[in-house]
């Protein structure tokens, strides 16, 4: 299949190993990304201080892959959660749609919609399935063990996601991730925030959060903690250092996308999936799967 990707605005500038992983393992599995350079931000950085600049930013977005005949798929979970939500406010209420695609006019486009948005984990489950990787995999990651992080955004608003996994009780990453072979592990700070939201803030309540979880996951004795989201990035890898050396913690917690970790077991060597870029180097992991 051949969907669009949206990268959003922190994958190209910090994650660049995220998108390099991205786009091998879709090509390695049927899935074709094609890119459109007319993409803007989502809006979700505005939401906070006006919801409908938010609204007509992500609605621009939409409109172009509507253009497009083509639907979105999208690596960050605040920017799968915010066009979806707008695409869900817009064929809900035909009078806001009206209102946004007069804004809309000025730069000579318009949204009737539906647009599909979907989270590439989403895509994943959805049109290649656990048994679909599994039985592409060709290097299983026999003795690796893992540590899901699913985000906020990845399942919110939930209403948005039914039929797709619980918020309460989330699910699909961990599977995905057990398709490759690899263990995965439970610790008690699963579905807990990563900060990121209030890092602009207070980065102490943000860092706060963050401690946490690194420190629950250092103590399940999971290798790398398993991420689908470039914004949790920066917290738990980006700020991971400084959070330590604060609070006198000994401790270092690789921090890996999905991608990546599906990557190697499609046989994709590390080089290839961009593991030079990631700043807490997954040293057992790769000594594990690779050797």
């Amino acid at each position: 299949m051949e969907v669009l990707l949206y990268l959003g605005c922190t994958v190209p500038v910090r994650n660049l190993n995220y998108e390099l992983s991205a786009r091998l393992t879709a090509s390695a599995l049927g899935i074709t990304f094609r890119d459109l350079n007319s993409f803007g931000c989502c809006g979700f950085p505005l939401k906070s201080l006006n919801s409908e600049d938010t609204l007509v930013i992500a609605a621009r977005n939409l409109a172009l892959a509507e253009r497009e005949g083509m639907e979105i798929c999208a690596l960050c979970n605040a920017c799968t959660g915010t066009l979806t939500e707008a695409a869900h406010l817009l064929e809900s209420r035909p009078e806001l749609k009206e209102q946004v695609n007069k804004r809309l006019k000025s730069v000579d486009l318009r949204y009737e919609g539906p647009v599909r948005v979907r989270h590439y984990m989403r895509l994943l489950w959805e049109e290649i399935g656990v048994d679909g990787i599994r039985s592409a995999i060709t290097r299983p990651l026999s003795g690796a063990t893992l540590a899901p992080h699913y985000g906020c955004h990845y399942l919110k608003p939930s209403e948005l996601t039914v039929g797709f996994d619980s918020p309460e009780l989330p699910r699909t990453l961990s599977e995905l991730i057990s398709a490759t072979g690899a263990q995965v592990v439970d610790y008690p700070s699963l579905k807990d925030c990563c900060g990121g939201g209030v890092l602009g803030f207070s980065e102490e309540t943000a860092n706060a959060l963050a401690e946490k979880k690194l420190g629950d996951v250092a103590r399940s004795g999971a290798q790398a903690l398993v991420l689908v989201c470039p914004f949790c990035n920066v917290m738990y890898e980006g700020q991971q250092k400084k959070i330590v050396k604060k609070a006198g913690l000994d401790l270092k917690v690789p921090v890996v996308y999905y991608p990546q970790v599906l990557g190697l077991a499609l046989g994709l060597s590390s080089d290839e999936l961009g593991f030079k870029l990631n700043r807490v180097k997954p040293t057992q992991l790769l000594q594990t799967i690779e050797g």
